[in-house]
């Protein structure tokens, strides 16, 4: 069995356990049941964060320590049309044209192949390297929880190799912090007006995408298109009945829906400003969006509408508040700044009303100002707004020495420079630069496109050269 499929090995086991953020006790069990098997040490913190060290190879007993680090949780986005249980069934995946891909969900390479590659490498004794802390983080992708939980102690190496990044040939240095913004709305119940014909619109098909990684790309964000179309359609008098689009935070909203009741002198007008609508989406987003699909088609509502004065501000909050690129980096050419992603619009129980946004910058004052805008607009409309806590971005070091060590080992295997770079995602590093702040780190790996969408994929020759990187990386410090 060569390497990279030992890699894989472990993946497809992976892709079998259910692990949604805040629900990654089955994985979590696997990890310590892998390092029980193997007589490597193990412990767990009260968060579920996992540490398996492994002694050093023979010869290299006097190198410091490495920490090899991933997150075990992934994005449980799938498309509209499946039925697919995250929480009890396993992914189904394919390999075409050298790719592995998940068509109706995603596929968890984010991170669960940065989990897989540190699992091989535990399990080959015949691999150089220093003594071995493996990192295994939880709810990475809900808030960075499990690195914000880390306590000092639990890994002691000063060298961290963050095992989350998707573009092969790229060694990352630095990345944005983030913060959500969420803004709830209270309505009152309206009855719905004699003889109105209740109709569910909804816009489909975007490509969606990671908030950070996708944002610049121009794709379709549903919150703010099915909004669009109910603010068109406001004055036909038109009661709003439901809303609903998006569901992450830090994924792009591919679609969403609205329940209308519509007078019945207005039903045909309605339905024909739908279909314009439909078709100037369609030229818009041509290219960015080819699959985009809509629907209209009545329904039975036995409920009431939400109060119109609400609706009305609910309506213009979502079709105002920022989305997208906010600035590009004046330091680094063709670095996004500051972005911000208006994530989801859900009803609730209580006749609430929820809107979530997520905002990332490297420079954090930014990102706070960002933040302060979006809210400002919620709260015109009448909304409450909360704020998370946030993460912290990871300044680049461009003196590191692991830094060193992977452009050599990259050049001396493939003949040509890698890409340094710092990203617009955020990772785990800020916040362990918080906590360890004399620790050297880096991130890389394998090439993963379309992740937190379904679609997601994984480049399995990049995840050779990857591997092949790695082990020569751990071989050289």
């Amino acid at each position: 069995m060569n390497t990279t499929e030992s890699v894989l090995n472990f993946f497809r086991e992976i892709t079998r356990i259910p692990r949604e953020s805040g629900h990654e006790e089955q994985i979590v069990a696997y990890l310590q049941r892998f390092a029980a098997s193997r007589g490597l040490k193990c412990k767990t913190d009260k968060v579920g964060n996992v540490m398996i060290a492994k002694p050093a190879s023979k010869g290299y007993e006097d190198r410091p320590a490495v920490v090899l680090q991933g997150h075990t949780d992934m994005v449980c986005e799938k498309k509209s049309t499946s039925s697919f249980n995250f929480a009890t069934d396993p992914i189904q995946y394919v390999i075409e044209d050298g790719w592995m891909i998940a068509h109706d969900t995603t596929l968890g390479a984010d991170n669960g192949i940065g989990v897989a590659t540190a699992m091989a490498i535990l399990d080959d004794d015949s691999i150089p390297h220093p003594r071995l802390e493996c990192l295994f983080t939880v709810s990475e992708e809900t808030g960075l929880d499990g690195a914000r939980a880390v306590k000092k102690g639990f890994i002691t190496g000063k060298t961290l190799i963050n095992l989350d990044d998707e573009d092969e040939g790229y060694f990352c240095v630095g990345c944005a912090g983030g913060m959500d913004t969420v803004g709830t709305f209270t309505y009152r119940e309206r009855k719905l007006l004699p003889g109105a014909v209740v109709t569910r619109f909804t816009v489909g098909g975007g490509q969606g995408g990671h908030s950070g990684d996708d944002i610049d790309k121009g794709r379709i964000n549903g919150v703010q298109q099915i909004a669009r179309f109910v603010k068109e359609i406001l004055p036909y008098h038109v009661d709003l009945c439901w809303i609903g689009a998006g569901n992450k935070r830090n994924a792009i909203a591919r679609g969403g829906e609205a329940v209308v009741a519509i007078p019945a002198r207005s039903e045909s007008k309605v339905v024909d400003r739908f279909n314009d609508f439909a078709a100037r989406l369609k030229a818009e987003y041509a290219v960015t969006d080819p699959g985009l699909y809509f629907h209209a088609e009545p329904v039975t509502w036995t409920e009431g509408a939400i109060d119109r004065r609400t609706a009305g501000n609910l309506i213009d909050a979502l079709i105002s508040i920022p989305h997208g690129v906010a600035a590009m980096s004046a330091d680094i050419p063709g670095l996004i700044e500051t972005s911000t992603n208006l994530a989801s619009v859900k009803m609730e129980p209580g006749r609430k009303i929820r809107v979530g946004t997520m905002q990332r910058s490297s420079v954090n004052s930014q990102r706070i100002f960002l933040s302060q805008r979006v809210a400002a607009v919620l709260e015109l409309a009448g909304a409450k707004v909360e704020h998370s806590d946030g993460y912290p971005g990871w300044k680049p070091n461009m003196n590191s020495h692991v830094k060193d060590v992977c452009v050599a080992s990259y050049k001396r295997l493939f003949g040509h420079e890698p890409v340094v770079r710092a990203i617009h995602a955020g990772l785990e590093c800020g916040l362990f630069t918080e906590k360890f702040p004399d620790m050297d780190m880096i991130a890389f790996g394998p090439t993963l496109r379309g992740v937190h969408a379904p679609g997601e994929r994984l480049d399995l020759a990049s995840l050779d050269r990857f591997y092949a990187v790695l082990l020569d990386v751990l071989k050289n410090l």
